[in-house]
C-alpha cells in the first residue's frame, strides 16, 4: 500500500476527466507528474508538481492552472481536506481525518507487506566473489552486506532473486595459494623452513589449512609440487571456501549459487562465447593501441582477438587474448556473463570493490552485446572501509596475513552492528567504521537507537498487557492526533516511497537512514510525554488515549519490516 501512488492515480483520473475544463490540449507528459513528501515546515501531507508539468506543455500560467486544479480536487476527492497553491505552481494537500483513519487502518490490516510492491522480475546479484585464497577480511564485508541487503530489498518487493558467488579458482593467484599450502605442509611434515617469496601467502590461516589437509588426508604425497598440484588444489580450495562460507554465515549471509571459474574453462565456455560474438561481428582480430601515457616496457604490438566494446558505450575496445594467445581474465568474465544471460534473468547486478570501477563499462558492454541489449546490467561499487580502534587506523594486507578478518571483527562487534553500520553511508562513499562508536548505547549509535525504539515499544506492550501481533483499528469519531502524532503519520506514510526509491535506485542505505529518523521521532514523542502531561502515552499502567496505540503499532510495523530487510535482529528487551 502506497498512499502516494493511490492519490496520484486519483489526481490523474480527475485531470483526464476534466481536461477540456482545464483547457489542456495535450496530456503526453502526464507520466512526469509526481506526488511527494512536502517540506517539513509545511503542515501538509502531499505535494504535487501537476500544474508545473501540464502548464509547460499546454502553454498555460502554472499558478492559474494550479488554482483550477485545486478547486477540482477539493470538489472531486473527499479525502482532500485542504489544498494550498505555492509558487511557482506546486499544489500542497492536507488529508482529512477520514483519509488518515482509512489509510492507517489499511496499514494495520496489512502490516507484514506494508511498503512492498509486487514487481515479479528476476535478478541475479553477484556479490563478495572474493578470491578463494583465505578467509574474508573487513574489506569484503561492505560489499557482502550491501549485496545481501539489496537482495532482501528486491525480494521484499516481490522479485525473484538469486544470490551468486563467482569463485575465482583459476589463474596465477590460485597457483600461488596452493604453493603456499604445499610449503606449509612440508614445513609441518618435514620441518622445512617456509621461505617467504613474492606472491605467496604467509598468513597463519595457511598453516591451519595445511594442518587440516594433513589431518583429513594422512597419505597425501607432497614430494613434488607439480605432481600433487591438482589434488592439493582441490583440498586447498575446499578448505578455503569452507572458511569463507563460515564467515558469511556468521554475517547472516547465504548464497544460492556458487559458480566456478575453473568449471567455466573446463566446459569450453570461453571459446563458445567468443565464437558467438565473432559470428555477430562483435569480435575481430587486430591490434590494440598502446596505453595512454607512458608505454609499459613489456607492451608489444601483437595481433589478437579484440571485443568491439566501443560499439556499446565503452571508452576503448578490449583484448580477449594476452600476448601469448591465452585468454584474458576479461574473456573468462564475458563467458561467465553469457552463462548468466542463458539463465533468463531480467536484471544482472554485480557488486564490485573500489578497485574495479574501471571494469564497469567493458562488462556492461559485453552484456549488451551478448543479450542484444535485452538484459539490464548494473554494477554497484562499494568504496573502502576504514577501520578505527582507539583512534588508530587498522591496515589490512591479505598477502602479508596481517589483515583484520571477519572473525576478528565479529569478536569485537556483533553482527547487527556490522550489518547496520556498513550501510550507514552510500556505497559510493568511503566509510569510517569505529569500533568504539558502534558499542555506544546512545543516539550517536544508529543501530542501538533503532533497536531501542522497538524494545521500548515492546516494553509499552508488556505494560499494557497487549501483543503487537493483535489486530487493531481506529475510529474516525475519536481520532484526534496531536502534532507529534501527525509527524509520525507522515513519516509512516513515507515508508513505501523509501522502499520503492531504495529498490529502483539500488540504494539500500536509504532504509537505515529512514529507520533512524522514524526512531528519533518516536523517542522525541516519548520524551515529550515525560515533560508535558498532554503528550503522555501511559498513566497507571493504562493507555491515556486509545488512538495513540495505533501510532505505537505503526512504528513497530515499519521498524520490523525495515530491520528484516537489513537482516538485523530486534530484541524485545535492552
Amino acid at each position: 500500500m502506497n498512499i502516494f501512488d493511490n492519490y496520484l492515480s486519483k489526481i490523474n483520473e480527475i485531470i483526464l476527466d476534466n481536461k477540456k475544463l482545464l483547457k489542456l490540449t495535450t496530456l503526453d507528459n502526464l507520466v512526469n507528474i509526481n506526488l511527494e513528501v512536502p517540506p517539513d515546515h509545511l503542515d501538509y501531507d502531499l505535494s504535487s508538481n501537476v500544474s508545473l508539468v501540464l502548464a509547460k506543455t499546454n502553454k498555460l500560467n502554472p499558478i492559474n492552472l494550479a488554482s483550477e486544479i485545486k478547486n477540482l480536487l477539493l470538489k472531486k476527492e473527499s479525502h482532500f481536506e485542504k489544498i494550498d497553491v505555492a509558487r511557482p505552481g506546486f499544489i500542497n494537500i492536507k488529508l482529512s481525518n477520514d483519509a488518515l483513519v482509512f489509510n492507517i487502518n489499511k496499514i494495520l490490516k496489512n502490516k507484514d507487506t506494508f511498503g512492498s510492491k509486487k514487481y515479479k522480475k528476476t535478478y541475479n546479484i553477484e556479490f563478495v566473489s572474493a578470491n578463494p585464497t583465505g578467509p574474508m577480511h573487513v574489506g569484503h564485508c561492505r560489499g557482502a552486506i550491501f549485496g545481501d541487503v539489496l537482495s532482501n530489498l528486491l525480494s521484499f518487493n516481490g522479485n525473484k532473486v538469486v544470490r551468486e558467488y563467482y569463485i575465482n579458482d583459476y589463474g596465477n593467484q590460485i597457483r600461488n595459494f596452493v604453493e603456499s599450502v604445499y610449503l606449509r605442509i612440508r614445513e609441518i611434515k618435514f620441518k622445512e623452513k617456509f621461505v617467504v617469496k613474492e606472491n605467496l601467502y604467509p598468513g597463519d590461516y595457511i598453516k591451519d589449512i595445511a594442518k587440516n589437509i594433513i589431518k583429513d588426508n594422512k597419505n597425501i604425497n607432497v614430494e613434488n609440487f607439480k605432481n600433487c598440484y591438482e589434488e592439493l588444489k582441490k583440498f586447498s580450495l575446499k578448505a578455503s571456501m569452507a572458511l569463507i562460507k563460515d564467515d558469511l554465515k556468521k554475517l547472516g549471509i547465504e548464497h544460492d549459487n556458487f559458480f566456478s571459474e575453473s568449471e567455466l574453462v573446463k566446459k569450453n565456455l570461453v571459446n563458445i562465447t567468443v565464437k558467438e560474438l565473432q559470428n555477430r561481428n562483435f569480435v575481430e582480430e587486430g591490434y590494440l593501441d598502446p596505453p595512454k601515457g607512458e608505454i609499459p616496457k613489456n607492451w608489444k604490438k601483437v595481433k589478437r582477438l579484440i571485443f568491439k566494446s566501443t560499439k556499446f558505450g565503452d571508452d576503448a575496445d578490449r583484448a580477449l587474448q594476452k600476448n601469448d594467445g591465452t585468454w584474458t581474465y576479461f574473456a573468462n568474465d564475458v563467458a561467465y556473463h553469457s552463462d548468466k544471460i542463458s539463465r533468463k534473468f531480467d536484471n544482472l547486478i554485480n557488486i564490485l570493490g573500489a578497485d574495479h570501477t574501471g571494469y564497469i563499462k567493458r562488462i556492461t558492454a559485453a552484456v549488451s552485446a551478448l543479450s542484444n541489449k535485452k538484459v539490464k546490467m548494473d554494477c554497484k561499487v562499494c568504496q573502502l572501509v576504514k577501520l578505527y580502534k582507539n583512534g588508530q587506523p587498522f591496515k589490512m594486507s591479505k598477502r602479508a596475513g596481517d589483515f583484520i578478518s571477519v572473525k576478528e571483527l565479529l569478536n569485537e562487534v556483533n553482527k547487527d552492528s556490522i550489518r547496520f553500520m556498513m550501510l550507514n553511508r552510500s556505497n559510493d562513499a568511503e566509510l569510517d567504521f569505529d569500533f568504539e562508536k558502534v558499542k555506544e548505547k546512545t543516539k550517536d549509535n544508529p543501530v542501538f537507537y533503532v533497536q531501542y525504539a522497538y524494545a521500548r515499544i515492546n516494553s509499552i506492550s508488556r505494560t499494557l498487557k497487549i501483543s503487537l501481533n493483535d489486530q487493531i483499528s481506529i475510529n474516525v469519531k475519536t481520532f484526534q492526533p496531536n502534532e507529534y502524532e501527525h509527524k509520525i503519520i507522515r513519516k509512516i506514510f513515507e515508508w513505501p516511497k523509501i522502499v520503492e526509491s531504495a529498490a529502483n535506485k539500488l540504494e539500500p542505505h536509504k532504509i537505515p537512514f529512514y529507520l533512524y529518523e522514524l526512531s528519533t521521532l518516536f523517542h522525541s514523542y516519548w520524551s515529550k510525554g515525560n515533560e508535558d502531561s498532554k503528550f503522555k502515552l501511559i498513566q497507571n499502567g493504562k493507555i491515556i488515549k486509545e488512538d495513540s496505540l495505533a501510532f505505537i503499532y505503526l512504528i513497530a510495523i515499519v521498524i520490523k519490516n525495515g530491520m528484516t530487510i537489513l537482516g538485523v535482529s530486534l530484541p524485545e528487551k535492552m
